[in-house]
């Protein structure tokens, strides 16, 4: 059961079956089992979003770099760059298609820790 069908059947249990209120917090950042057709969101601290399909993913590689990771994504028409610390994990996830949506935080705000990955900068280029 797909999570919007999931919606608008508790909707239509509540006697609202018009409502479109979805907050962010039920949209979850991961794919929780394998399936077919996934999509990785990019979200930049402006608001920018991008997103790609998993099935045009072809290789990707991780730098551990000197002071930033580095994880580069080339898929058949673009190429994904992502910065930041402690990425190795995220790297992983990559490697079975799970992240929905990767976020990028300001530099500024952001404080390193061992449980997450935080991406400090997001490079999409197209292929010539």
């Amino acid at each position: 059961m797909n999570q919007s069908f999931k919606l608008r059947f508790d909707q239509m249990r509540d006697n609202n079956p018009t409502s479109d209120n979805i907050s962010l917090a039920e949209i979850d950042s991961d794919y929780h089992a394998p399936g077919h057709a996934r999509n990785l969101c990019l979200v930049w601290p402006d608001g920018r979003k991008v997103f790609l399909n998993y099935a045009y993913l072809i290789e990707a590689e991780f730098d551990v770099g000197s002071e930033k990771n580095i994880i580069r994504l080339n898929f058949s028409a673009h190429n994904v760059l992502l910065q930041g610390y402690g990425l190795d994990r995220l790297f992983m996830e990559l490697l079975d298609h799970l992240p929905r949506i990767i976020k990028a935080a300001d530099e500024r705000y952001t404080i390193e820790t061992e449980e997450s990955a935080i991406i400090t900068n997001i490079v999409v280029s197209q292929h010539h």
